[in-house]
């Protein structure tokens, strides 16, 4: 008995300090890769810090049929299908728009998402 209730005695001392520190902070907004951070400085004001996280480019290999999610593909941006007419790149039908996804261009129902089309190595160099 005297054991468990030492061992129950020093895990609230080791998470008291953890548990002070917890308060201090507080998370405001968080995206992927990116958190801003409101904590307390020495002098009891407010400072506001924004944390970077570096995440690994995740290529994904869109089919048609899919629904396309823009947190998911890299260099996302609404493409001009004339520039890239020579590769392949048509006008879209109405209700559809062409963007980028890495190399990719990508021929997605504006309203539902749905990929009509993909042409790779698009937008390549």
């Amino acid at each position: 008995m005297k054991k468990l209730i030492l061992a129950a005695m020093t895990a609230s001392l080791l998470a008291t300090p953890m548990a002070a520190s917890a308060q201090s902070r507080t998370v405001i907004k968080e995206r992927p890769g990116r958190t801003v951070v409101v904590e307390k400085s020495r002098h009891g004001q407010n400072v506001r810090r924004t944390v970077v996280r570096q995440q690994p480019v995740r290529y994904t290999n869109w089919q048609r049929g899919q629904r396309f999610d823009r947190n998911r593909a890299p260099n996302y941006r609404q493409i001009d299908y004339r520039a890239y007419r020579q590769r392949g790149v048509y006008a879209p039908p109405r209700g559809y728009q062409w963007v980028q996804s890495g190399n990719d261009a990508v021929l997605i129902a504006i309203a539902s998402g749905l990929i009509g089309a993909v042409i790779g190595g698009a937008i390549g160099n």
